[in-house]
């Protein structure tokens, strides 16, 4: 029996979880971390077109933070991401984990999207 390592079992969270996000055919906020920075992106409804994007690489979302890599770093991407969305024409999205576990940045990025005006 082969052993699944971390990075694949999330892949094939992830890939369920879009699998069922596609048969919605509704546009999806999919969010990435890394060790250094999070990032978010909105698909349109066919998955084909990034409609807004936001990132902790980006100066205006960093500027004023600590640092790139905690909960308000998260929450600074999570509203920049639901102003891009909602000046883009999309008010209700599907979350996208990328099958990372909801805590911690995941969560904190959610929370900010939702209070600046995205329903999911």
């Amino acid at each position: 029996m082969a052993k699944v390592d971390k990075k694949e079992a999330r892949l094939r969270r992830a890939q369920s979880t879009r699998h069922r996000i596609r048969e919605l055919g509704v546009p999806r906020l999919t969010v990435n971390r890394t060790g250094q920075h999070i990032y978010a992106q909105v698909f349109a409804a066919g998955g084909n077109t990034v409609v807004a994007s936001a990132s902790t690489t980006q100066k205006g979302v960093s500027e004023g933070l600590k640092g790139t890599k905690n909960k308000e770093a998260a929450a600074a991407v999570g509203r920049a991401i639901a102003k891009a969305a909602l000046a883009a024409g999309v008010d209700s999205v599907a979350f996208d984990r990328s099958g990372f576990k909801y805590h911690g940045r995941i969560k904190a990025l959610a929370d900010a999207a939702r209070e600046g005006g995205l329903q999911f």
